[in-house]
């Protein structure tokens, strides 16, 4: 499934240990910038405009360029500004005199769903980009970075893409965690976006990182999806999102800023690129998700509750879990 490069001096060792290594930098710096106000500023915000003048000017000859990276890098950190801003944001009503909260903004709150899904149709349009451009008996086509496989595991994929994003619900019961001696956070908490669903994105992005970024999915694909899950079913429970959105905004940024990391020396890891492998994955994510539809039109007509205008899983116990950890 995976090949490590022995022949540049790598051991299976050396590799893992590495892995393991960017796990932690990833959960420990989502600590960081989700725990302080003025670190998630700064990451999120200072940084990114000062990357990108480096990207453009300096590193243009070794930086990605191409229009799904600039997209997702951007996307996600637009993604961690919203989130800051629909934690931290408020402020008095000068005629009123009453405390306003962006939090307690009902279109404010449609973002969070608005820019995920964005983000999903992103990879959507990739895998399908994939299958239908880099597709030709017997083998691949080197695209401008690594070598992709296209076929019927990008379209299946494409289709578990979609229906993960069809069971995105209740966007409108984000709020805001209280402060605690523990965690002064502020974490945006989704409570009806469940352990199922997160399993199911899970697998759909691990799925598209192996089949659109093969020479990447080890650590993009692997680390950074297991980062912010641990950290959501963890200590940073209900928080998924935001979790998902700041590992994925420090990496993009990272990998931007050291393409070579991933692409080359010896802790670069490629995919084996095959075939079972890549129609298991992408198959096995369209099964979950499929599920996972199941489950939600099944709630959706039992109890008469639309998901789209409400909270759908209001009833299950791990929703009760996260709100009660709200304001």
């Amino acid at each position: 499934m995976f090949i490590f490069d022995y022949e540049s001096g790598a051991t299976a060792l050396s590799v893992w240990m590495v892995w393991i290594l960017v796990f932690v930098l990833l959960f420990l710096l989502n600590e960081l910038t989700r725990r302080n106000v003025y670190v998630g500023f700064f990451s999120f915000v200072v940084l990114p405009i000062f990357l990108s003048v480096l990207w453009f000017t300096v590193l243009k000859e070794t930086t990605y360029t191409d229009w799904f990276h600039l997209a997702k890098v951007y996307s996600a950190t637009a993604g961690c500004i919203g989130f800051w801003c629909i934690r931290h944001l408020h402020g008095t009503n000068k005629k009123t005199g009453k405390e306003w909260r962006l939090s307690n903004n009902r279109i404010a709150l449609c973002f969070p769903a608005l820019i995920l899904a964005i983000n999903i149709l992103e990879a959507v349009a990739r895998d399908i980009e994939v299958g239908l451009t880099f597709s030709v008996e017997g083998g691949g086509i080197a695209n401008d970075s690594m070598l992709v496989l296209g076929g019927s595991w990008n379209f299946m994929n494409a289709a578990a893409g979609i229906l993960n994003i069809i069971t995105i619900t209740g966007w409108f019961g984000i709020c805001i965690r209280k402060v605690t001696n523990h965690d002064k956070s502020k974490d945006m908490l989704w409570p009806d976006m469940l352990w199922f669903w997160i399993v199911a994105y899970d697998l759909w992005n691990f799925a598209y990182t192996y089949n659109c970024l093969p020479g990447h999915s080890w650590y993009c694909g692997f680390a950074l999806l297991l980062a912010p899950t641990v950290c959501a079913f963890t200590i940073g429970k209900g928080a998924w999102l935001q979790h998902r959105a700041q590992t994925l905004a420090l990496w993009c940024m990272f990998a931007q800023t050291v393409p070579a990391f991933i692409d080359e020396g010896k802790f670069a890891v490629s995919s084996s690129y095959g075939t079972n492998w890549l129609f298991f994955w992408s198959l096995l994510a369209l099964l979950v998700n499929i599920v996972v539809f199941a489950f939600m039109v099944y709630k959706a007509v039992s109890t008469k509750r639309n998901p789209y205008k409400g909270e759908l899983y209001i009833d299950l116990k791990k929703y009760k879990e996260i709100k009660a950890l709200a304001e």
